[in-house]
């Protein structure tokens, strides 16, 4: 309870700070200063803009958005942001109420412009907030940022539009790329079982169905009951691996393993896939498009 009040009482301050802040302190650049709060739309933004934005994103990699605690360094750096990018959908939890009272701030909610017809409904009002797991959904998403790169440097039009539609290729190569991979995969073992539900769009679009111990976001409960259950699916179903994340606590993941031991058959862990973080910039998995094809290929190669 403590630590509750305490963070509740920190997010209380430093949104006043920001906000009596926030016409201070501005940096003058060529450059759009963009913000974004997960490393994927760092990556969307970078994309288009090329070298007419400067992008900082406020979780770094392998960092958990779920749970993520704004901190005294963001406020320098929402500061200086000309624009701010985010998921939305709950996605970034307190986050998305700072952004929400900055009045003197370009604010661009990714998920706020899909249509909610074709979003995944949790519960009433509430959606998976994972959509740069579908391609479509993500090829929309970036025709959203180009217009608002367009809005504040219109003398770049050209210049971004050349790059959505490079880009856009690029997206359908790829969607073609993790079909094919897919269809390598028996239909009867298109299963994927991870720790939290995160890749309801990916299976959607490619044909999978997901299990997983968490729901959508990490700080929901994870009982024994859920772990049983699912250690029984996959007995059911001989499933013949289950997969880590890197933005993830393995440990669930680890008493699943363990749950289905004590049942008689033996899983393996296939990989660890990148959920709500690509990799770092040393890592083969730091853009969009190469996260998505390591993921199918860790996938496709343990469930073939």
């Amino acid at each position: 309870m403590f630590n509750k009040i305490k963070k509740l009482t920190f997010f209380i301050v430093m949104t006043l700070f920001i906000i009596a802040c926030e016409n201070k302190n501005k940096i003058e650049t060529d450059k759009i200063k963009v913000l974004t709060t997960i490393n994927y739309y760092t990556n969307l933004v970078e994309e288009i803009g090329k070298d007419k934005v400067e992008v900082i994103s406020l979780m770094q990699e392998g960092e958990d958005p779920h749970s993520y605690v704004a901190t005294a360094g963001d406020i320098r750096k929402i500061q200086d942001a000309e624009l701010i990018v985010y998921a939305g959908l709950h996605l970034e939890g307190r986050m998305e109420e700072i952004f929400s009272k900055l009045s003197n701030k370009k604010k661009l909610n990714l998920s706020e412009k899909l249509d909610r017809q074709k979003l995944i409904k949790t519960e009433e009002n509430t959606y998976d907030p994972h959509v740069w797991f579908n391609i479509e959904f993500w090829q929309e998403q970036v025709k959203f940022v180009t217009e608002m790169l367009i809005e504040l440097k219109p003398e770049e039009k050209e210049f971004f539009e050349n790059n959505l539609k490079k880009y856009l290729e690029e997206l359908e190569i790829t969607t073609d790329y993790i079909k094919a991979r897919i269809e390598e995969i028996p239909k009867e073992s298109r299963y994927l079982i991870t720790a939290h539900d995160a890749f309801g769009y990916f299976a959607q679009q490619f044909g999978m169905e997901v299990k997983a111990i968490q729901g959508i976001s990490t700080e929901s409960e994870i009982g024994a009951k859920e772990i049983e259950e699912l250690a029984n699916f996959i007995f059911k179903k001989n499933i013949k691996a289950i997969f880590v994340e890197s933005s993830v606590n393995h440990r669930s993941i680890e008493a699943l393993k363990e749950a289905v031991r004590s049942k008689g058959k033996e899983i393996v862990i296939g990989g660890e896939l990148y959920s709500d973080s690509m990799g770092d910039s040393k890592s083969n998995a730091n853009t969009y498009i190469k996260t998505l094809k390591i993921n199918t290929d860790t996938i496709v190669d343990s469930l073939k």
